[in-house]
């Protein structure tokens, strides 16, 4: 198959890199050229700097990994044009225009996925199977929690310039750390309300909120929230689920899922693959995007999925600006 990667900032630098390792050597390359990374690796690549430049090459494929208010330019003209594509999430920076891109994607006779990656996390997985299996009862409640120094992210940028910190650009911590309603939502289903509340963080010196806290009623009765930030240090990012018999928890930094179920009253350890490291989530959403592309197997995490979170994102905003819940239902 013939690629086409839009962006080549340290996402689409990934995505680059995990295409060739497996095995992928066809690969256009859609660039601003504003990017600061080092670019010698691309030598041997053809780089277009438009997409109608891009898509009179006759992709198979595009992997948009550009700003998130920049993807439906891209997504639309190229669904039309009957690529497959494979969204960077968010889907967008708003719901506005997925109707044109459902109607593309329909035109044009491609598949949509989008990139969650956590959805391919051991631990998480592990999770959701302990959860279907009620081995801690009927769960009650479920909290995530993710803070990290938006300056550290990107050493080599001025951070008030990227992406995650621009408004213009899709940027802010709710879009940007979406990872922990994405895999909530996998994990308990449908959210039926929202609320939230969110603020900027004046350090920073960014346009968009810098710190949040959502609340999620899921439909079959579980109670979550997620705390997203961009000045904690030292960084984390772990979940915590509690049931009526034990909890469960998860750390990232580890990968360790913990498992303490009241009829034992001990803890249980289980601990990712030996060798385990965070590109393997990267490698393995791209394996299933090709084997979808192929029809081998079906999207661990749809274009709806996707969807779903902007709509979950959006009535977080919705909420903190009107003080109050937002039914989803």
């Amino acid at each position: 198959m013939k690629f086409l990667i839009v962006g080549f900032g340290s996402i689409g630098r990934r995505h680059f890199h995990n295409l060739l390792a497996l095995g992928e050597t066809d690969i256009i390359l859609l660039r601003s050229l504003k990017s600061n990374l080092d670019t010698e690796e691309l030598k041997n690549f053809q780089i277009v700097t438009s997409i109608e430049d891009a898509l009179s090459l006759k992709p198979d494929a595009v992997i948009i990994a550009n700003p998130t208010s920049l993807h439906l330019e891209i997504a639309i003209p190229a669904a039309k044009a009957g690529c497959h594509l494979f969204f960077e999430k968010p889907i967008s920076s708003s719901m506005d225009g997925l109707e044109a891109l459902h109607q593309a994607l329909q035109l044009g006779g491609g598949i949509a996925v989008t990139g969650f990656q956590f959805r391919f996390h051991p631990g998480l997985v592990k999770i959701k199977q302990f959860v279907q299996e009620k081995k801690i009862g009927e769960v009650i409640s479920a909290r995530a929690h993710w803070g990290e120094y938006l300056p550290n992210w990107h050493p080599w940028e001025d951070h008030r310039k990227s992406y995650s910190a621009r408004k213009d650009l899709g940027g802010g911590v709710i879009l940007t750390l979406s990872h922990p309603i994405d895999y909530l939502k996998w994990i308990f289903g449908p959210v039926s309300s929202v609320w939230a509340y969110h603020r900027a963080i004046n350090h920073l010196e960014i346009d968009v909120e810098g710190s949040a806290e959502i609340g999620l009623a899921f439909s079959i009765g579980v109670i979550g929230s997620v705390h997203v930030n961009y000045i904690q240090r030292p960084g984390r990012h772990d979940l915590e689920i509690v049931g009526d018999k034990g909890t469960i928890k998860w750390d990232n930094s580890d990968g360790i899922v913990h498992l303490f179920q009241s009829e034992t009253n001990q803890w249980e350890s289980f601990s990712p693959p030996s060798g385990f490291e965070r590109n393997d989530l990267f490698v393995a959403e791209m394996k299933n995007f090709i084997n979808v592309i192929q029809k081998n197997a079906l999207p661990v995490c749809s274009l709806e999925d996707g969807i779903d979170v902007q709509r979950i994102v959006d009535a977080a905003y919705l909420s903190h600006k009107e003080r109050k819940f937002i039914s989803l239902d």
